[in-house]
C-alpha cells in the first residue's frame, strides 16, 4: 500500500455481458501500484425466485488483496442467505423478498461475512471497501461501505451518488472517538483513510463495542430507488477513478462514449485510460451497467468524433513541422492541452484522446511505426 512501480502496468482485464434487460461492462488495471488489490463481481440472474435480479460490485482492497478477493467471491451468497425468501420447504416455492427484507439482508450479509473472514484469516491485515448494486425488476439497491463510489444517472442527470465513508465526516468521527480512537490527517488513528470496510481487524478490537461501533465499521449504507424508464446507467468504481474524475465528469464522459459504441467493456477501458492519463496512481476498477433509458449510438456523435480526430491529426502534423527536439507523446499532449481544441470528450478532455494521439504519432513517424510493428 503506497508503493509505486517505475512505470504503470497498463494491461486491462475487461469483459461484458447482457441479461435481465440490462447490459454491463467491466474493466480493471493495476496501474502504478506494486500489487493489484481490486476485485469485482458481476452476476446476472440470482438463485431461485431471484432469477430476474442481478448483482454488481467493486471491491477496493488495501494492505493486501485477500479480503477483497474473498469478499468478491462470497459476499453475494452471504447476502442471499440472509434474505427472507419464505418457507420454501413447506410452501414449495420461494417468495420475492420485500424492500425492507433486502435492505436488512444486505446489512446482515456484510456483518456475517466480516465475522467469517475474521475467524478464517487469523492475523489478516488487509481490508476492502465495497460499492455495489442489486438490480431487481422493480428496484435498485445501492450498497456502499467505504470510499469507492456509485453514481446513478437518470433523465440526463446524476440522480444519486453514494457518500464516501471518510473518518473526518461528523457521524464517522463521532463513532471513532466513542470507540477510543482518534482522527488525525483525516485518517483513523492517523493511518487508515476509510472509516468503513470489511476486514481491517486491527481496527475492530474494542471488546465492549459491537461490530458497527468499532473504529472501522463493516456496516453498509443501503439506498433504494424504484426503477423508471428514464434510468440510464450506473457506474461503480474505486477511488483510483474518482480521485481524478468528478461525478459530473464521469457521467458526461460515459454518456458521450455510449453515443459512439455499444461495447461497454470498451467504454470502461476508456474511462480507466482517461483516469490514468489524468494522473491516477492507484489500482483502477469500474463496472458500468446500462438500463432502459441509456444513450444509444448517434450518427451525429460519430461524425463529430471523426472530425475531432482529424483536427488532432492536423495539429500533430503542425507540431512535427515546427518543433526541432525529439517528439514523444507526452510532449505532444502538453502542447495539445494548450491548443483549445474544440469538441474534446466532455469530462475527459485531451486526456481521453491520448491513445489516439499515440496512434497518430506512430503512423506519422516512421521510427515509431517500425518499433510498434516489431513489438507486435
Amino acid at each position: 500500500m503506497g508503493a509505486f512501480l517505475d512505470k504503470p502496468k497498463i494491461e486491462k482485464e475487461s469483459s461484458s455481458g447482457t441479461g435481465n434487460n440490462l447490459c454491463f461492462g467491466v474493466s480493471s488495471m493495476q496501474g502504478w501500484r506494486v500489487e493489484m488489490e481490486d476485485a469485482h463481481s458481476t452476476v446476472i440472474g440470482l438463485p431461485g425466485a431471484l432469477s430476474e435480479w442481478s448483482f454488481f460490485a467493486v471491491f477496493d482492497g488495501h494492505a493486501g488483496s485477500k479480503v477483497a478477493g474473498y469478499s468478491a467471491e462470497n459476499l453475494l451468497d452471504e447476502i442471499i442467505s440472509k434474505l427472507d425468501l419464505g418457507d420454501t420447504e413447506n410452501s414449495g416455492s420461494p417468495v420475492t423478498p420485500s424492500v425492507e427484507s433486502v435492505k436488512q439482508g444486505i446489512c446482515d450479509g456484510f456483518l456475517s461475512i466480516d465475522q467469517k473472514m475474521r475467524d478464517k484469516f487469523i492475523d489478516e491485515k488487509s481490508g476492502t471497501t465495497v460499492v455495489g448494486v442489486i438490480v431487481s425488476p422493480t428496484h435498485l439497491f445501492f450498497i456502499n461501505c467505504g470510499d469507492s463510489r456509485a453514481i446513478f444517472v437518470r433523465n440526463n442527470n446524476v440522480e444519486f451518488h453514494t457518500d464516501d465513508h471518510k473518518p473526518s465526516k461528523p457521524g464517522e468521527k463521532d463513532r471513532i472517538h466513542r470507540a477510543g480512537g482518534t482522527v488525525m490527517i483525516s485518517r483513523v488513528n492517523g493511518s487508515l483513510a476509510v472509516s468503513r470496510a470489511l476486514g481491517d481487524y486491527e481496527y475492530k478490537t474494542a471488546c465492549d463495542k459491537c461490530a458497527t461501533e468499532q473504529l472501522v465499521s463493516p456496516e453498509p449504507e443501503v439506498t433504494v430507488f424504484e426503477r423508471s424508464p428514464k434510468d440510464e446507467f450506473i457506474v461503480l468504481a474505486c477511488d483510483g477513478v474518482w480521485d481524478v474524475m468528478s461525478n459530473e465528469a464521469t457521467f458526461k464522459f460515459i454518456q458521450s462514449r455510449l453515443q459512439l459504441t455499444d461495447d461497454l467493456a470498451e467504454v470502461c477501458n476508456q474511462v480507466i485510460d482517461t483516469a490514468l492519463h489524468k494522473g491516477s496512481k492507484d489500482n483502477m476498477s469500474i463496472v458500468l451497467v446500462t438500463l432502459q433509458g441509456a444513450p444509444t449510438i448517434s450518427d451525429d456523435a460519430l461524425d463529430r468524433e471523426r472530425k475531432l480526430d482529424s483536427r488532432i491529426e492536423g495539429k500533430i502534423k503542425e507540431i512535427l513541422d515546427t518543433i526541432d527536439e525529439q517528439v514523444n507523446v507526452d510532449l505532444v499532449m502538453q502542447i495539445l492541452a494548450n491548443c483549445n481544441l474544440e469538441g474534446l470528450p466532455p469530462g475527459g478532455g485531451i486526456s481521453a484522446k491520448k491513445s489516439k494521439v499515440d496512434e497518430i504519432l506512430t503512423n506519422l513517424i516512421p521510427e515509431r511505426k517500425k518499433d510498434y510493428e516489431e513489438m507486435q
